[in-house]
């Protein structure tokens, strides 16, 4: 193996993906799966990987960590875990002088373009537009968040948000009994309390007083469940509302594409609960909301092409 690839890793609450890149693009052969819980940190993950596939660290020209977590200035702190990742302890175990973290909605924003089409389905059409047009990616999994991306003369940006904890909009007397109840027990009712896995779990106890696990709520969808319908739809209410509210704040002319586990489990019921009434509800700018295509991303790998292509640009 030559000189000039990159590494690419993607760490989540549980697990960390690694894999190498070369030219933007992922080699799915080298993908690997770690459990975080049986290492210390990040830099035994990346060790272990580079003797997983007889690699050394100076065959790495690159390498770039997107991480389910807040990143200030290329340093972030695992919620989760007490791991701490950033450019100096890459540098410490690559000799590499590319080095990257990111927040692991900017990797998926990064990520938009350089996927396959059989990953990306369209939700709601796409008018034309610029080829600067800001695009949107909202994450729907253990947690939510959201991150604008633009493609500027100087090459793509996407700065890093915690869209997950603002306030949950109040958008009816359903939703606001939902906030009310996530007051009295959490404090606050945040978006990230609903509009996740653990959100469709509350909104499920919170409507029928059934603790059930999200996976045997939309398995019981599935079968035709009329409780877990009736999550659904409320959820899928919700997920409308908010697409649009932050629709509004970045004007997303070139598309939203929703990303996550949750985003796939709940794509083939947004028609028929209501996603695009809801996010068109906005009064007066009901029919300017029209202009928002939205796309659902269903490659489970995104964000390792994501730090690819970012790392391809450096």
């Amino acid at each position: 193996m030559a000189l000039g690839f990159s590494l690419v890793a993607d760490t989540g609450g549980t697990n960390t993906r690694v894999a190498l890149a070369s030219d933007g693009v992922v080699d799915q052969s080298s993908i690997r799966r770690y459990r975080n819980a049986q290492a210390s940190g990040m830099a035994e993950i990346l060790r272990q990987y580079l003797d997983d596939i007889a690699v050394s660290d100076a065959q790495i020209s690159g390498a770039c960590v997107a991480i389910a977590g807040p990143v200030r200035d290329g340093v972030a702190k695992m919620t989760n875990l007490d791991w701490r990742i950033d450019r100096e302890m890459l540098g410490d175990v690559l000799s590499a002088k590319k080095l990257a973290v990111l927040n692991d909605l900017q990797a998926q924003g990064h990520a938009i373009g350089h996927l396959e089409d059989q990953f990306v389905t369209q939700i709601l059409p796409q008018p034309e537009s610029s080829r600067h047009a800001a695009k949107l990616v909202i994450g729907l999994g253990t947690g939510f968040n959201a991150a604008p991306v633009y493609d500027t003369q100087a090459g793509r940006f996407v700065p890093p948000s915690e869209s997950g904890h603002i306030s949950l909009p109040w958008s009816g007397n359903e939703t606001e009994t939902v906030a009310q109840s996530l007051r009295a027990s959490q404090g606050f009712a945040s978006v990230e309390e609903v509009l996740s896995g653990r959100g469709i779990e509350r909104l499920h106890q919170h409507l029928h007083g059934e603790e059930r696990s999200a996976a045997d709520i939309m398995a019981a969808l599935e079968a035709g469940d009329p409780n877990s319908e009736a999550t659904a739809r409320l959820f899928v209410k919700i997920l409308g509302t908010v697409t649009g509210d932050l629709a509004l704040i970045n004007l997303p002319f070139g598309g939203i594409y929703l990303i996550g586990g949750v985003s796939r489990a709940i794509a083939p019921h947004l028609e028929r609960f209501g996603f695009a009434q809801s996010l068109h509800a906005k009064g007066r700018f009901s029919d300017f909301m029209g202009q928002f295509g939205v796309f659902v991303v269903s490659d489970d790998y995104a964000a390792l092409t994501g730090c690819a292509a970012h790392l391809s640009h450096l």
